[in-house]
């Protein structure tokens, strides 16, 4: 089951449809050239085109917008920061198998040169390997290393860096203007100052392996920061006498917050407190998964460092918590359980949300006309079934990894 990725038309029908505006049952959605071109009722369908490939549904589907992860290191034994463009290609390969059609290579704290490979070699494959009918990158999420030793989780010590614009400059220079997100701890050295550079260029300052205490993240949000990394996760947590940075970030309604969903990283009683609180318009779904993901429990590594992966839980031979194995589906699919939400609210967190903070909200995260055909079919359980990529047909159930 393939198209082309021009000249072809693709119908899908039968399917209850999740668009921007409305829940459509009962439905049709038509692609041509890689765009969303209408959708409605299938009663209302008018074949007009020649050559169309039309797929219908069994009872009980749904189309939704296809998922954005906004920070993800690897996947199927490859990461962001092997400096690989085969590497990074298995990556955007394997992510529509869990609904996943877009995404941000995510790189770590480690030596100036290894980030430096990294960002060069991920500014390439964008250039000439981020084609149609795979996860689609959508540019670099520097998570370090401008970040708080006391809070570096799975974050090699020696490599944290103090914040320094100039050589910022530089590395978004090398990612050839790419980097779209940058996790750092503004309490430290220069990191009130590189958040406001980072405002003032469109670029998504974030607190994260930070030690910030609560005015310091009033500060921060002041200087330009309205992103959190992994909430809970690689930072001052919440008490009653200390809001800390977790309690800031629930707090203030300027932050949007991502999640690690996986029952691991958040309680599920914590993901539904926080839910409660945020809402899904403050809520974005991750995985920050790494190499680990869609391969058998065993012996991985993260930065160097190694890891030890059982009954899918990553902990660093420290007993550190070193990012996850979590698919998107997954994440998805945890959230509605743990907090009771809807279909409706995950999409918002796991497709609209990403979308609009990363500034690709007029393509991405939402079935919308004139949008690209990023899509997934999920059954009555919610189980993906077929993936597109902007208009291709990436993957379908049953089919070889």
């Amino acid at each position: 089951m393939s198209i082309k990725s021009t000249g072809e038309s693709l119908l899908l029908k039968d399917l209850t449809i999740y668009t921007e505006e409305e829940v459509i049952y009962d439905g049709f959605l038509f692609i041509e050239q890689g765009s969303i071109q209408s959708y409605g009722k299938i009663a209302d369908w008018k074949e007009e085109k020649e050559n169309v490939q039309t797929i219908s549904f069994p009872k009980g589907s749904k189309l939704i917008p296809g998922m954005i992860d906004i920070h993800i290191h690897g996947a199927k034994d490859a990461d962001a920061m092997d400096g690989s463009k085969d590497g990074l290609g298995t990556i955007a390969r394997i992510l529509p198998y869990e609904g996943t059609t877009s995404f941000l290579a995510t790189t770590m704290t480690q030596g100036q040169e290894e980030i430096e490979a990294a960002l060069e070699s991920i500014a390439s494959y964008m250039k000439t390997d981020n084609s149609p009918g795979k996860a689609e990158m959508l540019g670099i999420h520097l998570e370090g290393p401008f970040i708080n030793e006391k809070r570096a989780g799975a974050q090699p010590l020696n490599a944290i860096k103090t914040a320094d614009i100039e050589l910022f400059k530089k590395w978004n220079a090398l990612a050839c203007d790419h980097i779209r997100l940058v996790t750092l701890a503004p309490e430290k050295e220069n990191g009130l100052e590189l958040a406001a550079y980072l405002k003032e260029n469109g670029i998504v300052a974030s607190m994260g392996h930070t030690d910030a205490v609560y005015e310091e993240v009033v500060d921060a949000i002041n200087a330009g920061v309205n992103h959190v990394t992994h909430l809970y996760n690689g930072m001052r947590g919440f008490h009653h006498r200390d809001p800390g940075t977790a309690g800031g970030a629930l707090l203030h309604d300027e932050l949007t917050t991502e999640m690690i969903v996986d029952g691991v990283h958040i309680h599920p009683e914590i993901v539904k407190l926080t839910f409660k609180q945020k809402g899904k318009d403050k809520i974005i779904l991750i995985t920050d998964s790494m190499r680990a993901k869609w391969l058998e429990d065993g012996i991985s590594s993260l930065g160097g460092q190694k890891v030890i992966v059982k009954d899918g839980k990553a902990l660093l031979e420290s007993g550190a918590l070193a990012g996850s194995t979590l698919k998107m589906n997954d994440a998805l699919t945890n959230m509605m359980a743990f907090t009771g939400c809807s279909l409706e609210d995950v999409i918002i967190m796991g497709s609209y949300n990403p979308a609009r903070q990363i500034g690709v909200l007029d393509k991405k995260g939402s079935i919308k006309t004139g949008k690209d055909a990023d899509l997934v079919v999920l059954n009555a359980n919610n189980e993906v079934v077929l993936t597109i990529c902007k208009g291709i047909i990436a993957t379908k159930s049953g089919g070889a990894l």
